[in-house]
């Protein structure tokens, strides 16, 4: 199965919707980032993407990675050449600091790399992604040591990195996490316990693996509170920094997974590794946030890298495969049957994932433009108010965007009927590889106490208004414009109703704590559907004005306009339900007593 970049909607999303160009402008040291750089960085990474990596995809899920006796792994054909191509290109280093032989590029602009990465080849982009978090731990949590060490063969790419946090007894509960880290003499410590589900774990793509792995300190407390975070490679250095022996640390195995083959999804045994303490002790869950919240938005990207991946297939199946007639008519007189393009319900399917990944799109790059606030912004109140955006968008993008993925990976397959099954066409694939999103970096579920819990009711509401501010001052600045009216008067009702639903939960959860859980996946969803209007709002009036201007892609623009429409009267209504549903109560949950589920 093919893929190609889909430039023209994300320079559209970029510079039409967004406008990146003002946005790099207002960054403190942002000023490489100008229109021909960017332009650049999407052409030479869709080429990359489309003619290196799409069509790995298939092979690194029919052969998978082999683990051999001695512990180390090797990955499916043609990854380790992609890797080194990847590295000669200097793309590991685009968004790192200067300092630590970076470009100092907004990071932004990984977030774009990354997505055409991830929609070519999702189990290939594993590898290098999850290196950018463990950077990120380092050089905010690191010492000055600590970085001179590790950061500089991270950035180039030389090294990759992980993240070590669950354990087979504990899951998303990391307070039960067993590992353990003992003191040495020399300043160091050993490790010695088990991770599980450590994706990119083990490989033969880069010289060194450096493990970001949560263990506990002899003298620490129970809970969250007694966990320490660590550095521990697979391989010890030398003097001279060079990469020197294995560490006391071995891929006791790989996981057989439904999907993403192409990665080594591994069990790690730590028998006295030697590692190094990250931050103050006992703090670890605390610094390992700042890896979390990384790779969240790195699985809310898959999410939207699996509905491109689907729209694009399941759209040129459609285009030619021939079966029946128009309801209306022959459409191809000539030909023994129409392409199924023609009818209803495939339309109805190619519209949903069409929607679902370039509202996407959209709502991603806006969440990568609160980070490069965050970081960069000129002033300390600027980075403030997009940390807090960020902080309250991280897990509706999370959550929403790989339930949709899901969705539209679900709906590809459909669309190519008995052929999607099998896999010659890649559809089947794509789902098996989706799934697991709604799962990892905090299921649906988690996401969604996090969302009402700690950042809305926690709050009372106040992270929610400063982003409903934003979407009220569209509908306002919009509320006279004929052609726009079918789109700005829904949302904003909508946004009156997201406000009154969170009063009411919020009064409910005072009395029963169980409501807010009972409540909190319906209402993560409304609030996505709700996001996702208003950027597909702000698409249908950008194209309005191009239209009315008669600049642009008349067509391209058009098909924006009606793409809205969909959404907004095929989509958006699913919020009825949700509405319904969060507000019939925790009863019809909790009233059932434990031993009456099975008889």
């Amino acid at each position: 199965m093919s893929y190609t970049a889909p430039l023209a909607d994300m320079r559209f999303a970029l510079r039409d919707v967004l406008d990146f160009d003002a946005h790099y402008a207002s960054l403190t040291g942002a000023d490489d980032a100008d229109p021909d750089t960017v332009d650049a960085i999407l052409e030479e990474g869709g080429r990359f993407a489309s003619e290196v990596l799409a069509d790995l995809n298939a092979v690194g899920d029919s052969e998978g990675c082999t683990r051999h006796e001695d512990g180390t792994v090797t990955t499916p054909t043609g990854f380790k050449e992609a890797y080194e191509q990847y590295v000669e290109g200097g793309w590991p280093s685009m968004t790192q600091s200067v300092e630590h032989g970076g470009q100092g590029l907004p990071e932004s602009l990984g977030t774009i790399l990354s997505e055409m990465n991830g929609t070519a080849n999702w189990a290939w982009s594993m590898y290098p992604g999850l290196s950018h978090g463990a950077m990120k731990t380092i050089a905010a949590h690191g010492s000055d040591e600590q970085r001179d060490v590790w950061l500089g063969k991270l950035v180039s790419g030389e090294w990759t990195g992980t993240m070590c946090l669950t354990e087979s007894h504990c899951g998303t509960d990391l307070g039960l996490l067993k590992t353990r880290a003992e003191p040495s003499d020399d300043g160091s410590y050993r490790i010695t316990g088990q991770k599980i589900f450590i994706s990119a774990g083990e490989h033969d793509m880069a010289g060194n693996i450096v493990h970001i792995v949560l263990a506990r300190l002899p003298d620490a407390p129970a809970g969250t509170r007694g966990i320490s975070l660590f550095i521990v490679p697979r391989n010890l250095l030398a003097d001279d920094g060079s990469v020197a022996e294995r560490n006391a640390m071995s891929c006791g195995s790989i996981e057989h997974k439904m999907g993403i083959h192409g990665n080594a999804t591994c069990v790690l045994n730590f028998d006295g590794a030697k590692a190094w303490l990250i931050g103050p002790p006992n703090r670890g869950l605390n610094c390992m946030f700042t890896f979390m919240n990384t790779a969240r938005i790195g699985t809310a990207l898959q999410g939207l890298a699996h509905a491109e991946r689907a729209f694009q297939g399941s759209l040129a199946y459609a285009r030619d495969r021939l079966q029946m007639r128009s309801l209306s008519g022959a459409v191809e007189p000539e030909k023994a049957a129409d392409p199924i393009i023609v009818h209803p319900d495939v339309r109805r399917m190619l519209l949903t994932q069409k929607a679902l990944a370039e509202g996407g799109r959209l709502f991603l790059y806006y969440c990568a433009q609160q980070v490069d606030l965050a970081h960069d912004a000129a002033d300390d109140k600027r980075r403030e108010q997009a940390e807090q955006e960020l902080a309250f968008l991280t897990p509706i993008a999370k959550a929403f965007l790989t339930e949709t993925g899901f969705e539209a990976a679900n709906l590809g397959l459909q669309c190519l009927g008995g052929h999607g099954y099998v896999a010659e066409w890649g559809m089947e694939q794509n789902v098996r590889d989706a799934r697991i999103a709604t799962i990892y970096e905090g299921t649906t579920g988690i996401q969604a106490l996090d969302l009402l819990g700690r950042k809305v009711l926690a709050s009372r509401g106040q992270i929610l208004g400063s982003v409903t501010r934003h979407i009220d001052d569209f509908c306002k600045t919009h509320a006279d414009e004929p052609r726009l009216q079918r789109f700005v008067r829904p949302l904003a009702q909508h946004v009156a109703q997201w406000q009154d639903l969170t009063a009411r939960i919020g009064m409910a959860a005072l009395q029963d704590r169980e409501e807010a859980g009972a409540a909190s996946v319906d209402y993560l969803m409304f609030s996505g559907y709700v996001v996702l209007a208003w950027f597909h709002a702000r698409a249908a009036a950008e194209a309005e004005r191009q239209l009315a201007a008669g600049v642009g892609n008349a067509a391209f623009l058009t098909a924006k306009r009606f793409t809205a429409r969909f959404y907004f009267e095929r989509l958006l209504p699913r919020t009825r339900a949700h509405a319904a549903t969060m507000l019939s109560g925790a009863d019809n949950l909790m009233d059932l007593d434990d031993a009456h589920f099975a008889f």
